[in-house]
């Protein structure tokens, strides 16, 4: 038995006497003095002294002044006035000292991908949470030999661009460098294959390397995963990844809803998995699932993240569903369970009330449990039908069972029809079925779903569009924008520049078809 495994095995079976709720500190109290301890150390930087943070830390009610002062932020504003400066070189612009490192973002809802800074006080924090989620898994029953097996982590580069005075890279590239010595041992694809730059390239060392490997754990964005597994079952003529690798007991997914992906993700396995969720963001690692039998994920509240929640409702958004500068932030003692909110982070990476993109429901108030629902900017409301990614998920999901059908990638857009709107789905599926069928199904869904899009089917929104496409179509497309591989997802909205640029790729493509 290896003597690291050991050492892992017997702390996680240390830790699972203890109560895991007795660990957790209680919400409002945790928060407030992760707020303090924030602001206290980035008192001395040029945001903190433009916002006096030194006269916010003296008032009794400091959460109600600090969101009185401050303003809240999206990333073009912040950027333009705080954060270009760092990427410049300049040191305590909105933390202390000079920033390292920066994530780039998938880039899904904007043209290009965002520069988040990653500041060393932000990697500790990240450290700290991923420990605690491996000490989560005292919760679950797996056998002692499975600690002893490898960790495959699916990601960016760990091979950073260095430009002059920082590096940039893909968040799971930058913390992938940064392991501990003693997970080295089980972390799997190697220091080696995890600095390709090249997505194809990467993806063929690890199936000629895949059969080296006991893993029992694999971690990444589902797309990509599948294509991995499947890629590698094909290789070795298998009839299920099990067969290579009989230990494969959990994976570990974020980013995106795992719904559309699950049905065609089990098909490659011969017995069930445990699935784990988190949520680690650029921004910083928010959330994870720290239970079984839950698919809610538990807020870290005093790693350096404090959270405000944003009611993602039009007094709030603006019809682009953009944040308005009146909009009303509540702290985690005032939200609601089962009402949507857009999530705002004040971080020890210098993000301050920040709106991260991401909109959050509450499972349980009790316990700081979350589900997200999907994206600011990937909510369709072009009339007051308040179409969520959690309704385009759940009518997708209700399409594949209904037809026996692997929905791999999906899209939505909104256009002008007549004088009035219509959508129009994409449907990436390699099996057959007819689009006027789905986008008849896909209708009745939603009516049932969502009442504002009912009611709206009736005024305004007057016809629906679908088209079935090849899924590999949607990577091909990723392939051509640079965002091949590693957390990058497909945009599950459509608007402006990149639907017109989506439009005519698939024009290309039926052309190269005929």
């Amino acid at each position: 038995m290896p003597i690291l495994g050991s050492i892992i095995k017997s702390a996680i079976e240390l830790r699972s006497r203890i109560p895991f709720d007795s660990l957790k500190p209680k919400a409002n109290q945790a928060q407030q003095k992760t707020l303090k301890k924030i602001l206290r150390k980035a008192s001395i930087t040029a945001f903190g002294e433009h916002y006096k943070f030194q006269e916010i830390l003296k008032e009794k009610e400091i959460i109600k002044t600090f969101q009185e002062k401050v303003p809240v932020s999206d990333y073009n504003s912040i950027f333009k006035k705080w954060w270009y400066r760092s990427i410049n070189g300049e040191p305590f612009v909105c933390w202390p000292g000079r920033v390292k490192y920066f994530a780039l973002s998938s880039g899904t809802s904007e043209a290009s991908s965002k520069y988040i800074p990653v500041t060393d006080d932000m990697m500790k924090a990240i450290k700290k949470t991923s420990i605690r989620q491996i000490f989560s898994l005292a919760q679950y029953d797996f056998p002692k030999e499975f600690f002893e097996k490898g960790i495959l982590m699916i990601g960016g580069s760990t091979h950073l661009q260095y430009n002059g005075t920082y590096y940039e890279g893909d968040l799971s590239g930058i913390t992938a460098g940064n392991i501990p010595f003693w997970f080295q041992h089980f972390y799997k694809p190697g220091k080696r294959i995890s600095k390709e730059r090249e997505w194809s390239t990467k993806l063929e060392e690890i199936i000629k390397n895949a059969p080296n490997w006991d893993i029992g754990v694999i971690c990444g964005v589902p797309a990509w995963i599948q294509i991995l597994l499947g890629k590698i079952i094909e290789r070795y003529q298998l009839k299920n990844i099990h067969e290579l690798w009989p230990n494969f007991s959990i994976y570990v997914h974020g980013g995106v809803s795992f719904t559309p992906y699950q049905k065609g993700f089990e098909k490659l396995l011969d017995h069930p998995i445990t699935f784990i969720e988190t949520y680690l963001a650029s921004e910083g690692f928010i959330a994870y699932q720290s239970r079984p039998n839950t698919s809610s994920m538990s807020l870290e509240l005093d790693t350096g993240l404090f959270y405000e929640f944003v009611p993602f409702n039009n007094e709030n958004f603006d019809p682009d569903n953009n944040i308005k500068q009146s909009a009303n932030a509540l702290s985690i003692n005032e939200v609601e369970e089962g009402k949507e909110y857009a999530l705002l982070i004040s971080s020890c990476a210098g993000t301050w009330r920040y709106l991260i993109g991401d909109t959050v429901k509450f499972t349980s108030k009790e316990r700081s449990e979350i589900v997200i629902t999907g994206r600011t900017k990937h909510f369709l409301s072009l009339c007051g039908e308040h179409l969520s990614q959690e309704n385009m998920n759940r009518a997708i999901h209700m399409l594949e069972e209904e037809f026996n059908i692997e929905v791999r990638e999906f899209s939505v857009a909104g256009i002008k029809y007549d004088s009035m709107f219509a959508h129009k789905w994409y449907i990436g599926t390699d099996n057959q079925i007819d689009a006027n069928l789905v986008k008849t199904k896909i209708d009745e869904y939603l009516k049932i779903l969502n009442d504002d899009y009912r009611v709206e089917r009736i005024a305004a929104i007057k016809e629906i569009f679908a088209e079935i496409v090849p899924t590999e179509v949607f990577y091909s497309w990723m392939k051509q924008k640079g965002k091949e591989g590693a957390q990058n997802k497909f945009p599950r909205v459509l608007k402006n520049e990149k639907l017109t640029d989506w439009e005519n790729f698939l024009t290309e493509y039926k052309k190269s078809q005929t």
